[in-house]
């Protein structure tokens, strides 16, 4: 045991107690929280159905950082380490095109028996499962268009695969005792501006609509609805647009997904959540870092990441919100990556978790709004660095900057080896 850290904590415990903040209830709410890491930062989206193909459909990995997961025992290796860096019990979110096969099989034929080894893995591990359909970097989604495609038969071909991808779903569910997200996001739209806006928009409602016809038990799978600002060929004009889903959602009460990166740059998804939440049951972040647009950056610990969880904290939603990473940068160590990512977006919601909401609230109704920001300032000097690293002494993970040693040595002696 490092008495340091111990000490540190004992100290910073008692001075967080001075503004009624209870550390021992925060860092036990803390470990309930399952992050669900995206299986694609670890192969640069490239998945196992056709690796040789290139990305398209609005998705765009950069970098070519040696040692990238070509098969999904190297994946799940790589995984593997990455859990064992970040403090708690996380979730793993899968795309369909990261499916097992002896021989390639159409997207609208794959069934659960093609990720069996998946959930064999997840539970060794106690990992919950969360999965996506894969509307891109497929022939049939090349000229731009999948669900609100003008071709019934490529629609059809679409409505398939998002079917199969919800029994794929259940399937995790069922397996595992804890409830898949299946999350449908499509990169349908005009690289120029449309004649017609409203029809391609009439062609992807009656396409979800055939999608969830079935109901599906909710212990065993959840749907969810991803919408974007624009992309790369979708400049113009993206059918699944953010009031398009968010209409959809509150009509068929699923979860709606919010993409930190899929807005305007200096867009923050942290004031729609109080929003959206009054209208749809629960809510799924994809947490990412988009620096130009939708550029997918690893997220670090900045003011946006940290309004976002304040939000989630603030209004008691954290059994209503799922939080999910989203982000491919091939040009750093890719388990780095999701170590960093991982552990910025649980660093955040620690901090939320140590605020002194309820003095701020009494402050907030009382009027004394001068008081609120004195106090909203002075927390920010509160030893919080000493409760985090007590946290991941807790649970057995690298304390600091340490996990970049351990991450080092893998890079020798796995990564630097493939």
């Amino acid at each position: 045991m490092d008495k340091r850290v111990v000490l540190a904590y004992e100290l910073a415990k008692e001075r967080y107690a001075e503004f009624g903040v209870d550390t021992e209830a925060a860092l036990r709410r803390l470990a309930q929280v399952a992050i669900s890491l995206h299986c694609w930062q670890g192969d640069d989206v490239g998945g196992f159905e056709d690796p040789e193909r290139g990305l398209s459909g609005g998705i765009m990995a950069t970098g070519n950082y040696p040692g990238k997961a070509r098969t999904a025992v190297q994946l799940r290796q790589d995984l593997d380490k990455t859990y064992s860096l970040i403090p708690g019990t996380h979730r793993l979110n899968l795309h369909a095109i990261y499916l097992e096969t002896d021989k390639k099989v159409p997207r609208n034929e794959i069934r659960p028996a093609h990720f069996a080894n998946w959930v064999t893995w997840a539970k060794e591990n106690g990992h919950g499962l969360d999965f996506n359909p894969t509307c891109f970097s497929h022939p049939l989604a090349d000229d731009g268009f999948t669900l609100s495609h003008p071709d019934a038969g490529v629609r059809q071909f679409w409505i398939e695969h998002c079917i199969a991808c919800r029994e794929i779903g259940a399937y995790f569910g069922r397996e595992l005792g804890t409830p898949a997200i299946t999350n449908i996001w499509i990169p349908d739209g005009h690289k120029d501006t449309p004649a017609d806006r409203l029809a391609p928009r009439q062609r992807l409602r009656a396409s979800l609509d055939k999608i969830l016809a079935e109901p599906i038990d909710r212990r065993h799978n959840l749907d969810a609805v991803e919408s974007k600002l624009f992309g790369l060929g979708s400049e113009s004009y993206v059918v699944g647009s953010h009031e398009f889903y968010l209409g959809y959602a509150v009509q068929r009460q699923i979860l709606l997904c919010l993409d930190a990166g899929h807005f305007h740059p200096t867009e923050s998804i942290a004031d729609k959540i109080s929003a959206t939440l009054l209208y749809v049951p629960e809510l799924l972040l994809h947490v990412s870092r988009g620096v130009r647009w939708d550029s997918d950056h690893v997220v670090i610990l900045n003011d946006e990441l940290q309004v976002i969880m304040q939000e989630i904290v603030r209004g008691d939603f954290l059994d209503r919100v799922h939080i999910g990473l989203d982000f491919f940068d091939a040009s750093i160590n890719r388990v780095a990556a999701w170590t960093i990512g991982a552990r910025n977006t649980l660093r955040a919601l620690l901090l939320a978790l140590l605020e002194p909401t309820a003095m701020l609230r009494e402050l907030e109704m009382a009027g004394d709004l001068t008081g609120r920001l004195a106090l909203l300032e002075e927390v920010k000097g509160l030893p919080f660095t000493a409760v985090w690293d007590f946290y991941c002494h807790q649970q057995n993970v690298p304390i600091g900057y340490t996990f970049m040693d351990d991450i080092r040595t893998y890079e020798r002696n796995v990564l630097a080896q493939r």
